[in-house]
């Protein structure tokens, strides 16, 4: 199929309603999903809850595998496949769906830098503890990524997948910081989306766009999980209580009671 009749099908399936059997698609929650991938997760199922869209979630333990783009998690709705929150937001946009229409085109930028920085600073620092720090790799990492998968292939998809995330921190800069650098990268993002939250509820006026469902997402994630080293939720933790972020964590929070509890 050409580019035009790719987009001209897309731009079809765009228009169509919103379908109630739409599936969000994510590994196995209890013994396999990882810290970054389930608040990666997290976050997009906050977005569709506050854009009132249904979604079934189905944990497979192939879903890394199953995505388009190899990242989770990934959506089908209709006969489209999408993955990773920032399309996602675009294709429920195209289907008469969004958080921040109202915004003017300053703030928009603004939001997409804030999300910018989220991804650059809590998703690596969350990649980074995951499969750079020795007693994480050693402890959790390994096991839980190659749970499903009997030996020896467990051991090689685990150290095939730490080699894909030391060479991409190799190439951010990000191979020879320590775990104190990380940290402190954590607690700068932090102290920025503190400052921009102020005592506000939400970042943005009086309803939540798709940055606080990845803040959500993140923050929930990170205090929610029990780690070999707790530095990074510690850390959180006191920017959380102490810089204001309490206001939109504790708003977003309510999502944990609507978001339904899905057998995986």
């Amino acid at each position: 199929m050409s580019l035009v009749a790719e987009a001209f099908v897309s731009q079809i399936a765009a228009a169509e309603p919103w379908p109630e059997n739409a599936t969000l698609y994510q590994q196995l929650k209890g013994e396999q999903i990882l810290l970054s991938d389930n608040a990666a997760s997290l976050a997009v199922q906050a977005f569709l809850q506050m854009c009132n869209l249904p979604i079934k979630v189905v944990c497979r333990a192939n879903a890394e595998y199953m995505s388009p783009s190899g990242k989770v998690p990934f959506i089908h709705v209709g006969n489209q496949v999408v993955s990773e929150l920032g399309p996602i937001v675009q294709f429920v946009k195209a289907k008469g769906h969004s958080l921040s229409d109202g915004l003017g085109e300053v703030q928009k930028a603004e939001m997409k830098a804030y999300m910018e920085l989220v991804n650059n600073m809590l998703l690596t620092a969350e990649l980074y503890l995951q499969w750079c720090d020795e007693a994480t790799v050693g402890e959790i990492t390994h096991a839980r990524y190659g749970s499903p998968y009997p030996w020896p292939l467990n051991h090689i998809l685990a150290y095939q997948k730490q080699w894909e995330v030391k060479r991409k921190m190799k190439a951010i800069g990000w191979g020879k910081k320590t775990l104190d650098q990380v940290l402190e990268d954590v607690d700068q993002c932090c102290q920025a989306l503190s400052q921009r939250l102020g005592t506000q509820p939400y970042f943005f006026n009086k309803q939540p766009t798709e940055l606080d469902a990845l803040v959500f997402g993140h923050l929930y994630t990170i205090l929610t999980t029990q780690l070999t080293n707790d530095e990074l939720s510690e850390k959180s933790f006191t920017e959380v209580y102490t810089c204001g972020i309490n206001s939109v964590f504790s708003k977003a929070s309510n999502l944990c009671y609507i978001l339904p509890r899905f057998p995986c």
